[in-house]
């Protein structure tokens, strides 16, 4: 005949102490780790890595905010300055002219200004910029690279399940400090 549980030094009462005591220590736990998650993710940001981006689009679309956060920023250091630039002109452009039916950008973001002769001065007219990519896909296709896109953390709600860090193909979305939210292209260095 077995024995009754009050016989070994355990009743009622002491079992859901110790398993009430037991239960608060793993909520606590519980608790622990998902504050400390959560403290990682509030000091890192969404950023775009470059050199992954294949240029796919989905920034322009799948933000949550319209326009998107992500914009193009241009690295000037890499820059040719290049009279026939691919990402300012449609690739089959017969003529060098300026007007909307030659441009790559579906918005005018981009803008070209005259330095001097054969030199010209490409900027990003953000708030008409939609992170598209088309100008980057131009620039890094035929040119240097020295389009790219980039989070722009002013604009950014810094979702917590990024939706366009979900549909990237190249996985290019990565967590970066807070304090370093950017990745900057530039000449490589000898």
């Amino acid at each position: 005949m077995a024995e009754p549980i009050a016989s070994h030094g355990w009743d009622r009462r002491k079992f859901l102490a110790t398993g009430s005591r037991g239960a608060a220590a793993a909520a606590l736990g519980g608790l622990a780790a998902w504050r400390a998650a959560r403290a990682i993710a509030d000091d890192t940001v969404w950023q775009i890595d470059p050199l992954k981006c294949v240029q796919c689009g989905n920034c322009a679309t799948r933000c949550v905010l319209t326009p998107s956060a992500v914009k193009c920023v241009h690295a000037y250091s890499v820059c040719g300055h290049c009279r026939l630039c691919f990402g300012y002109f449609q690739p089959e452009t017969a003529h060098l002219q300026e007007g909307a039916e030659n441009q790559l950008c579906p918005t005018g973001a981009l803008r070209r200004r005259f330095i001097e002769e054969p030199y010209y001065q490409y900027t990003i007219d953000e708030p008409l910029c939609t992170g598209c990519a088309k100008c980057v896909k131009g620039c890094t296709t035929f040119g240097n690279g020295s389009l790219f896109l980039q989070v722009r953390h002013d604009r950014c709600v810094n979702c917590n399940e990024c939706s366009i860090a979900r549909s990237c193909p190249s996985d290019a979305f990565v967590r970066r400090p807070a304090s370093h939210p950017y990745i900057l292209k530039q000449l490589p260095t000898a």
